[in-house]
């Protein structure tokens, strides 16, 4: 039998998700707003009702969809309708299974990190367990998650390092590419052609690392910047603030591990 799946918030992301598995699954979602409630009914075509109990009492998995400082009051207000039965999913940043659980202690918990290319199938989430919750129960969030791209098990103390890599991370790979085209629009080309060069090279760049077998990624870049080359020279340049990306990712997880207290 086919869960029933409701969303508590109808947001980017988790209208990115409603896209990914309507057809596949009987999915509702609430919105406490009358008018954001219809809104998002036309937008996902699927029921969106202004009654978090009543979505919680109907059905069998409900995703916590809103933002972390509303996830306590939105717990507050369905815990006396969660049953043994019932499989809460929460994509709230920083609100750990710990903090679920003190709130619902009877609930069966699933945490997950998902990020934005979930709205075009290319996501990539990362999926850690409750105390209560079945292995059955993270069997069935990545299966459902596969369907908007490619997810991961983790244990709960690496989440913030996920929500660091890949719940943020979009924008900063948004800001890479920006940043080149904006330098090869200095040195004289187009912007718009320079964007298109630095995007595609993502794109085909990540393939690579992803098609790569048993290639070291070391070995994909020796390979573009072989010694006393322009992209050598590119390459040296990098490496003379190699700790870059340590400090973005690490004052990103540590701003995740705040938003949780």
């Amino acid at each position: 039998m086919n869960k029933k799946i409701g969303f508590i918030g109808c947001g980017k992301m988790a209208s990115a998700i409603i896209k990914g598995i309507s057809g596949q699954y009987e999915v509702k979602g609430s919105e406490i707003n009358p008018e954001t409630a219809q809104s998002a009914q036309k937008r996902l075509s699927i029921p969106v009702m202004t009654d978090n109990k009543m979505l919680t009492i109907s059905s069998d998995v409900i995703f916590i969809a809103v933002k972390p400082n509303c996830v306590e009051d939105v717990l507050e207000e369905i815990k006396s309708e969660i049953t043994p039965d019932k499989l809460i999913v929460s994509i709230a940043a920083g609100v750990t299974v710990q903090k679920i659980e003190k709130i619902i202690p009877q609930a069966r918990v699933i945490r997950v990190m998902p990020n934005t290319p979930a709205m075009i199938s290319e996501g990539m989430s990362a999926v850690c367990k409750g105390t209560r919750a079945k292995i059955e129960d993270v069997e069935f969030v990545v299966k459902l998650l596969t369907t908007v791209g490619k997810c991961i098990t983790v244990d709960e103390s690496q989440m913030d390092i996920v929500t660091a890599i890949s719940g943020s991370g979009p924008a900063f790979f948004y800001k890479v590419i920006e940043d080149m085209a904006r330098a090869g629009e200095k040195l004289g080309l187009n912007y718009d052609k320079s964007l298109l060069l630095a995007t595609q090279t993502a794109l085909g760049s990540a393939k690579m690392v992803f098609e790569r077998g048993e290639t070291p990624v070391q070995t994909l870049i020796d390979n573009v910047a072989t010694k006393g080359g322009c992209t050598f020279v590119g390459i040296s340049a990098m490496q003379n603030s190699d700790k870059l990306f340590y400090d973005v990712i690490e004052k990103t997880a540590q701003k995740a591990h705040e938003l949780g207290k």
